[in-house]
C-alpha cells in the first residue's frame, strides 16, 4: 500500500465525539439550533474573560516580525516565566521557564510527553472510562495502550487494580483529573495510594513508571481539592491546556512541565523538547503565548458551569436517570437506560439529543453530556429527555 495503514485507520475510524458534534451541526442547519440538544463536544459556552480581548487588541500594535514571527521552540522565555511564575504562586514550587514547553494545546503536550518518554513494546496505562484520543496518541508513540477500569462507584482510581496491571513494559500511567468523562476529582488519598503503588514497582522493576498528569480541567471544580500532583509523586509530568480555562480550544495553547523535583528532570527536558522537533510541534502559537503572559491567573468562570450543571443533573434526577455527580470540568455522566450505550444514542439522536455513548471512552452502559453548552440548551432539552425516559417504560 503506498500510504500509512495505521494513520488510514485512524482517519477512517473518526473520533466518535467529534461526528457526533457534526451531524449536529448538521441538523441545526436544517432544523434550526434551537430544536437540536447537542451535548458531545466540551467546547465551552462561556466566552473568554475580558482581558483576553485587551491582549489581542493590545499585542495586534507589535510589529509584524514580532507579532507573526517565530519564537523558540519551546515557547518565549517571558510566557513560559509567566506560567512558571504563576505555578510557583500558587503551588509553593520553584519552576524556571526551561522546564516548561509551551504546546499547541494538552494533546500536543501529551503526545510529546509519550513521544518523549515510551519505546517500542512499553505499555502506558490509562484509567477507564478515559479520553479517547489517549490511546491513539498512545499508538502513535510505538507504545500498547492498557486499559484499567476506575471504581464502579466513586470512579476513583482503583490503585489495586493498577498494580495489577503493572508488568515489566509498563512506562506510565495516565490519569485526568478533574476528569473527562466522568468529572470526578481524585482525591488526596487517592494519589498518595497510586503514588505508592508506582513508587514500588519502580523499585521492584529497575525501571522509572511516570505518572502523566493531564489538567485541562484544573480550574473547573466545585469545591473539591485538586492536588498538585508533582508534590505527591516526584516523577511526574503534567500537562495542561488554557482550551477551558481561557475557553479558548481553538486557539491550540498549552504546555508539558517536567518539573524540577522530578529525579529524571534534566534527560525528560532534552527528550521533550526533542520529541516536539521531532513530530514538528515547535512554536505554539505566537499570539497567544503572548497573551498568556497577559492573562495567565485570569480567573474561570465556574459559576456558569455550576448553574448548568445543577439545571441537567437536577433535571434528569428528576427523571428518574442515574447520573454520577460531578466534582470538577463540566460533562455529567449518566447511566444508559438499556446496556448498550450506543442503541440508546440512537433512541435519544431521534429526539435530537445528542450525549456521547460510553463505548468511546472504554466502558459500557452510560452517556457522557457535556454542560459546557448554553443554560438555555438545558431547560430547552428536558421535554426531550422526559420523552425517551418514557419510551423505556
Amino acid at each position: 500500500m503506498a500510504i500509512n495503514q495505521k494513520s488510514y485507520d485512524y482517519g477512517a475510524a473518526k473520533s466518535s465525539i467529534r461526528e457526533i458534534a457534526a451531524y449536529g451541526a448538521a441538523r441545526k442547519a436544517q432544523i434550526g439550533a434551537q430544536n437540536v440538544f447537542d451535548f458531545s463536544l466540551g467546547n465551552p459556552s462561556v466566552p473568554a474573560p475580558d482581558a483576553v480581548r485587551a491582549s489581542i487588541v493590545r499585542n495586534a500594535a507589535l510589529p509584524a516580525s514580532q507579532l507573526h514571527g517565530y519564537t523558540p521552540a519551546a515557547g518565549l522565555p517571558a510566557a513560559r516565566q509567566a506560567v512558571a511564575d504563576s505555578l510557583n504562586r500558587r503551588f509553593q514550587t520553584s519552576y524556571e521557564p526551561g522546564d516548561l514547553y509551551l504546546t499547541c494545546g494538552a494533546a500536543a503536550a501529551i503526545s510529546i510527553t509519550l513521544h518523549a518518554i515510551v519505546n517500542p513494546g512499553d505499555e502506558v496505562i490509562v484509567i477507564a472510562p478515559y479520553f479517547p484520543e489517549y490511546r491513539v496518541w498512545i499508538e502513535t508513540a510505538g507504545a500498547t495502550c492498557v486499559e484499567v477500569m476506575a471504581d464502579a462507584t466513586t470512579f476513583q482510581v482503583d490503585t489495586a487494580a493498577v498494580d495489577a496491571a503493572i508488568t515489566p513494559n509498563t512506562k506510565a500511567v495516565i490519569i485526568d483529573s478533574p476528569n473527562n468523562p466522568v468529572g470526578a476529582v481524585y482525591t488526596r488519598q487517592t494519589l498518595l495510594s497510586l503514588a505508592s503503588v508506582l513508587s514500588g514497582r519502580s523499585d521492584e522493576l529497575g525501571h522509572p513508571i511516570y505518572l502523566v498528569s493531564d489538567e485541562p480541567y484544573r480550574e473547573i471544580t466545585y469545591g473539591a481539592e485538586v492536588p498538585w500532583v508533582p508534590a505527591i509523586y516526584d516523577r511526574t509530568i503534567v500537562c495542561y491546556s488554557y482550551s477551558k480555562s481561557l475557553s479558548l480550544p481553538g486557539e491550540r495553547i498549552g504546555w508539558a512541565l517536567v518539573p524540577n523535583t522530578n529525579p529524571d528532570h534534566d534527560e525528560l527536558v532534552l527528550a521533550v523538547a526533542g520529541a516536539g522537533r521531532k513530530l514538528g510541534f515547535v512554536c505554539a502559537p505566537a499570539l497567544f503565548q503572548r497573551v498568556l503572559i497577559d492573562c495567565v491567573d485570569e480567573p474561570t468562570n465556574v459559576e456558569a458551569y455550576a448553574r448548568n450543571r445543577e439545571a441537567l443533573a437536577g433535571g434528569l434526577r428528576g427523571l428518574g436517570y442515574t447520573c454520577i455527580e460531578p466534582e470538577g470540568a463540566f460533562y455529567l455522566w449518566v447511566k444508559s437506560l438499556e446496556p448498550d450505550a450506543e442503541a440508546f444514542f440512537r433512541r435519544a439522536r431521534d429526539l435530537e439529543l445528542l450525549p456521547v455513548p460510553s463505548n468511546s471512552f472504554g466502558c459500557e452502559g452510560w452517556v457522557r453530556l457535556g454542560y459546557c453548552v448554553s443554560y438555555e440548551t438545558i431547560v430547552g432539552s428536558m421535554p426531550a429527555w422526559q420523552k425517551l425516559a418514557e419510551s423505556y417504560r
